[in-house]
């Protein structure tokens, strides 16, 4: 959870954040958290992460509401190269991105 923490913390696009859930034990990390970025554009965030599995979820989205991105892992698309690596624009797309830290490098190169 530290390298996370770390990474809402030093992110040079994140105005501030908070979290909405948050539970850990030896064998698992569940939540979810809320970054707010310099644009005022906001990020949804939800992982789950044991030792054998990682379930995600990044919503960015405007200020209004407005879908910009949304990247998952939930099984469907099946189709995709990245499968069940995919994200949500105006269309379902192959995803390379999986992890907060490649969500968070994505958004940069969008903002600057």
């Amino acid at each position: 959870m530290q390298k996370r923490l770390k990474l809402l913390n030093e992110s040079r696009i994140i105005k501030k954040y908070t979290f909405l859930e948050y539970k850990f034990s030896s064998n698992f990390l569940y939540y979810k958290a809320k970054p707010e970025l310099i644009n005022n554009d906001l990020i949804y965030i939800k992982e789950f992460v044991t030792t054998s599995e990682y379930a995600y979820s990044f919503h960015w989205q405007k200020q209004n509401g407005e879908l910009i991105t949304r990247w998952d892992n939930a099984t469907h698309h099946k189709s995709l190269k990245t499968y069940p690596h995919h994200k949500h624009t105006s269309k379902i797309e192959e995803s390379y991105e999986t992890t907060l830290n490649d969500i968070i490098k994505f958004i940069e190169k969008k903002i600057f």
